[in-house]
């Protein structure tokens, strides 16, 4: 028997979700050696949602180079949370502003606890599509409230992953929020990809206009991230990788000479990097 499908509306916070999962189908199609999410196929086949004017877009230039964004985001992410439970086989995983991304399911060794965070609009698509089982839940939380701290479990230690989610986050809320993580789990570690200031700007400008914000400079952006960070910490240890090519060096035949060359710029000019901070 046929699922219902689940249906998106135009212009509200669950429309958000169906831009990155079309662009993790797209990675799957275009970039198979680097990264593999059928289960995003799926998905957007369960969704009530007019995908058409991304598939007339999908072979572009942009939105090639964009997919190919977003398939070294989640495979760094997804590095940065299996060198973890390498050593923490028990451990949990936390996707900070999860959507319907599915980083930490495609990590799952058989023994992990896996948890979802996000907005309560989101995690209610998210229950419909990808429902909780016995080792993954799925939390609605506001993350600036850091009461949700008390849901994980840290006994075997903790992994936490943000993927896109701190561009939307002043400098303010995360000087708050991960000396407050630091304290709370100790001997854990978070993984998030972040840029510069020009980088947010670019990324923003759209979302920022149509709020009425008249200024980027509040907003959360890494120039340098040990020197930039490091003050707010009492004990972390800060490192990072270049975003495009700080995990791989895309030399795949999937990958052109031109997309490995606005990788360079992407990492240089942009910054555009994966910070890790070890609690």
């Amino acid at each position: 028997m046929a699922m219902d499908k689940v249906k998106i509306e135009k212009n509200t916070v669950q429309e958000t979700l169906v831009i990155p999962l079309f662009g993790r189908k797209l990675c799957t199609e275009k970039y198979p050696n680097l990264f593999q999410d059928k289960k995003a196929i799926e998905l957007m086949n369960r969704l009530d949602y007019d995908f058409d004017s991304m598939a007339k877009n999908a072979g572009g230039f942009a939105q090639r180079f964009g997919a190919l964004e977003v398939a070294m985001r989640e495979s760094d992410l997804m590095w940065e949370v299996n060198d973890y439970i390498k050593t923490h086989p028990n451990a949990s995983v936390v996707n900070m502003g999860c959507g319907l991304d599915q980083t930490a399911e495609n990590c799952d060794n058989g023994s992990i606890t896996i948890y979802n965070l996000d907005m309560p609009d989101v995690i209610e698509i998210r229950n419909l599509l990808l429902p909780e089982t016995d080792r993954i839940k799925n939390i609605s939380v506001d993350l600036n409230d850091t009461s949700w701290f008390d849901k994980i479990n840290k006994e075997n230690g903790v992994v936490f992953i943000a993927a896109g989610v701190f561009y939307y986050f002043t400098k303010e809320q995360m000087k708050a929020l991960l000396p407050a993580m630091e304290k709370a789990f100790p001997g854990c570690k978070i993984a998030f990809d972040a840029a510069n200031k020009r980088a947010v700007k670019l990324m923003l400008k759209t979302w920022v206009k149509d709020a009425g914000i008249t200024s980027i400079d509040k907003y959360f952006s890494v120039e340098d991230a040990s020197k930039d960070l490091g003050p707010w910490f009492e004990n972390a240890k800060i490192t990072s990788r270049g975003y495009m090519l700080g995990y791989n060096d895309l030399k795949d035949p999937s990958v052109s000479g031109g997309f490995r060359f606005m990788s360079k710029i992407a990492d240089g000019f942009m910054n555009m990097q994966i910070i890790r901070i070890d609690f």
